[in-house]
């Protein structure tokens, strides 16, 4: 399991523009580096950022080789209802890592 960092208020009022935050530990390994026994190092990146909001999607990105490691990503949506805000990132084996942080809505 990754380690992840998710921020998000814990309560917003209703309309207000909230900012999100996620960061997820992974190497993002290009696949164009060589090893130690001069092979290539095989390729493994997050390909798939996605937030939903109370099972909405709000946001979502697609990485590439060029990534940095450890990929951070910040983006707003507005708060509109409580709910749960559930973060998902993809890599190229179809391995899902998820959080989640709930928002209260007044």
């Amino acid at each position: 399991m990754s380690r992840i960092l998710v921020s998000a208020p814990k309560t917003a009022k209703a309309g207000e523009i909230v900012d999100i935050r996620a960061m997820i530990a992974h190497p993002m390994e290009t696949g164009y580096r060589m090893g130690p026994n001069g092979q290539a190092i095989p390729r493994k990146i997050i390909r798939h950022f996605a937030c939903d909001y109370d099972g909405e999607e709000v946001f979502a990105a697609e990485f590439h080789p060029a990534m940095s490691a450890n990929p951070f990503v910040a983006f707003s949506t507005v708060a509109t209802r409580s709910g749960a805000l559930t973060f998902r990132w993809t890599d190229d084996d179809g391995k899902v890592e998820t959080a989640s942080a709930e928002i209260a809505v007044s």
